[in-house]
Order: structure tokens, then C-alpha cells, then sequence
């Protein structure tokens, strides 16, 4: 899922620079294809920005001066109280010293130091879950051992559990992600910096927490960007039009960004074709809306009068590994019962692309008529690569058809 996020995430990265999307979309994704160059995340950028401040604070906590009563020896005896004089004078003699007692101890105010405070509260909140995150991240990118990036997050990890178990042993408690910040949170430069990372960390587990709701709209993203990137490497494809593409501060039942439709318009030079993807269309074709898939293909050759090619693509999510040969199959099978259909299009072929949970491979089933290819890929590494190789050998024998 953090894998998925991520490269539907880099799609807003690179949005900053709307003349060249899909350039560096790819730029990013074939960085994502090297599990030995782990992906930047906030994190990774924490451990860099925010280590300094932590090791600034460490030998400097915050701490105040809190008043208790106790019994106190009355040669170190500095304050009392009216609650303490009047626990004196209900004590039996006729002298300070017979009132103390055979301990010769009285109640006094007494001045104790206490780190429990809001803004270590906070602190120790912060280094708890930044030690979880960075053992996670850790454990996303086990080849990646030798990097910068990975040395960095895992001397910050170590960092954030020491300190973590300093502020337990000091008896501060965990702060909750409501608190309202105080004046030391909101003035002092390094807890307020500390206070603006957790809270940049909470705001991503949320993300992560909505994400498993609804991870298969995040996937038929990530889905339709792979297509788009591989149609946008063929030799003689170019990008003619390309839909207005909203980026969303936040995910929307799922969904990062908005976009009209079709997301993408290639023309091919040579061939005299062009080749639309089709995204969550508002009105899907009779045939497309049959088939059940929520992104398409439509290809059209200009130099001939035959009715537009459709391809249905399938972004099918589950959290076990599905068995591709046998969707691709019931996917076939669909396909040639629409067939029946009279309609002014053509829908005969279609993609099936699913997480393959660790075992990608391609699969098919053919009909008399129809033919469906399945890919099963990851979001980064070795299978991310393989995915899209995959996508665009599908991508060049079906435009080619």
C-alpha cells in the first residue's frame, strides 16, 4: 500500500511542472524500479531536518518546578504553607521540635523537578511514532542497506528509541493527537519543530488508515498511470491533448486526483492512429459499461472508416493474490457473451492488471474472437519493472492489432 501511495503520489510532484508530467512521472517511477535506491517519504526527510533539533533538546528537556507536601527533615525545612502550619499546630507539644517528633520530620512545601509537561508529552509521542515509522520503512527496503537514505533513517530510528526510553524513565507521559498546543509548543523553535513533524506523521497514518477503505480506487490509479506511461514510450507516440489533471491535498474516498476525461490523447505518426485512455468515464459505452471495467482504450485509425476499438482494462484488488489464469478466463468469457450485443463499437480485447503479492506473471485467454491479457505487477522493484514491460508489450500488440 505505502508503495501504491507513493507513485500515485509522485504524480503530484510532478504536476509543478505541467508542460513535462509524464517525463518525470517516469523519471520517478524508474528510480522506484531500483529497490536499491529507496523512495524519498517524509520520514526519510525527518531523519535529515529533524535529528538535529532532538539532539539539541536531549541534553536540555524542559522541566518545572512543582509543589507538593511532604515530610521533610526540619533542618531542611525552606517553605510552608497554611495546609502545613495547620497540620504543625494539630501535632502534640509544646516546641517546633517536640511537634516533629522521635523522626524530628514535619510537613513542608517541598519544590520537585517535573518533566512531565505538554510539550514532552509531545516530544515523547513524536519519538515513539517516528521509531515505528522508520522500522517500518526499513523493512519496505531491505536491499537498500548500503544507501544513504537507509543509513540515515536507521540512525535516526536508534536515536528516536533511546530517547523515547529516556522520557519513559523520566516519568512523561505520551501526548494525544488532540492536544492543543501551548506556548512552549508554539514558540520554542525546536519543540515547535518537533510539534510540526508528529503532526505531519499523524496526518500520514491517517492517510494510510483511509488508504486500506480504499485502496482499490488508489490502485486503479496507479493502474492508469502505468498505461499512460507505457503508450507515452512508444517511438512513435505523441502526447496530442492531455486532460486538466487536479491534484487533491488529501484523498477523497480514495481518490488523489481529479481529471477529465479522457486523461490522455496519443497520436501515432506513423500507424495514423490514435489511442485514448479513458479513465472512470461519467458515460460509459453499452458494451464497456457490460464489461465492468472502469478504464478503456479507444483506438481509432483515421485512415479508415471502421468504428472505433475499445479495450477494457480490469484493475481488480484483493488482499490475497488472486488467481490470474482464472480471471483472465471468466474475463474471456464475459467478453464473448457481450459480443452478442449490437453495437456501433468494437470491444473484443481486454487487460486485466491486479497486485501479484509477490509472484508477477502474465497470463491469457483466448475465444474465437476475444482475447484477455492479465499482468500481475508491484509498485516498485523488480516487479514494478516487470509490470510495465509487460504493459507496454500488451499496449503495442493490441494498437497494432
Amino acid at each position: 500500500m505505502n508503495e501504491v501511495l507513493a507513485r500515485v503520489q509522485e504524480l503530484g510532484e510532478s504536476l509543478d511542472d505541467p508542460l513535462h508530467v509524464w517525463p518525470r512521472l517516469r523519471e520517478a517511477w524508474e528510480r522506484a524500479e531500483n529497490e536499491q535506491d529507496p523512495r524519498m517519504a517524509e520520514i526519510v526527510r525527518q531523519a535529515q531536518d529533524i535529528m538535529p533539533r532532538l539532539k539539541d533538546l536531549e541534553p536540555r528537556i524542559r522541566r518545572v518546578l512543582r509543589r507538593s507536601r511532604e515530610l521533610t527533615p526540619l533542618d531542611r525545612v525552606q517553605e510552608m504553607d497554611r495546609a502545613s502550619m495547620r497540620w504543625l499546630v494539630r501535632q502534640p507539644g509544646r516546641t517546633i521540635a517536640e511537634r516533629a517528633g522521635a523522626g524530628q520530620r514535619i510537613l513542608a512545601t517541598v519544590r520537585r523537578e517535573d518533566f512531565d509537561t505538554p510539550e514532552n508529552r509531545v516530544l515523547h509521542a513524536y519519538t515513539r511514532l517516528a521509531f515505528e515509522v522508520s522500522r517500518e520503512w526499513m523493512r519496505e527496503h531491505p536491499r537498500a542497506g548500503a544507501s544513504r537514505r537507509y543509513a540515515r533513517v536507521e540512525s535516526f530510528s536508534k536515536f528516536c528509541k533511546a530517547f523515547a526510553g529516556e522520557l519513559d524513565a523520566l516519568g512523561v507521559g505520551v501526548a494525544d493527537s488532540g492536544i492543543t498546543p501551548n506556548y512552549v509548543l508554539m514558540q520554542d523553535l525546536n519543540y515547535r519543530t518537533v510539534y510540526a513533524a508528529w503532526r505531519r506523521l499523524l496526518e500520514e497514518e491517517r492517510v494510510l488508515d483511509d488508504l486500506w477503505s480504499w485502496q482499490a480506487e488508489t490502485w486503479t490509479d496507479f493502474s492508469v498511470l502505468a498505461i499512460v506511461l507505457a503508450l507515452d514510450e512508444l517511438d512513435e507516440a505523441e502526447l496530442v491533448a492531455q486532460s486538466p489533471i487536479v491534484w487533491r491535498g488529501e484523498a477523497t474516498l480514495g481518490r488523489w486526483f481529479d481529471q477529465d476525461r479522457p486523461i490522455a490523447v496519443f497520436w501515432l505518426r506513423h500507424t495514423g492512429r490514435i489511442v485514448e485512455v479513458q479513465a472512470r468515464p461519467e458515460t460509459p459505452s453499452v458494451l464497456l459499461a457490460l464489461s465492468r471495467a472502469h478504464v478503456a482504450l479507444r483506438i481509432t485509425d483515421v485512415s479508415r472508416r471502421d468504428m472505433p476499438r475499445r479495450v477494457a482494462v480490469w484493475t481488480p484488488h484483493a488482499m490475497e493474490r488472486i488467481d490470474l489464469s482464472d480471471a483472465v478466463t471468466r474475463a474471456n468469457e464475459r467478453l464473448a457473451e457481450i459480443q452478442r450485443v449490437s453495437q456501433p463499437e468494437v470491444l473484443r480485447n481486454g487487460l486485466i492488471l491486479t497486485p501479484s503479492h509477490g509472484t508477477y506473471e502474465t497470463r491469457f485467454a483466448e475465444g474465437a474472437r476475444t482475447r484477455v491479457d492479465g499482468v500481475a505487477l508491484e509498485a516498485s522493484g523488480e516487479g514494478l519493472r516487470f509490470g510495465l514491460d509487460a504493459i507496454r508489450t500488451f499496449a503495442h500488440s493490441e494498437i497494432y492489432r
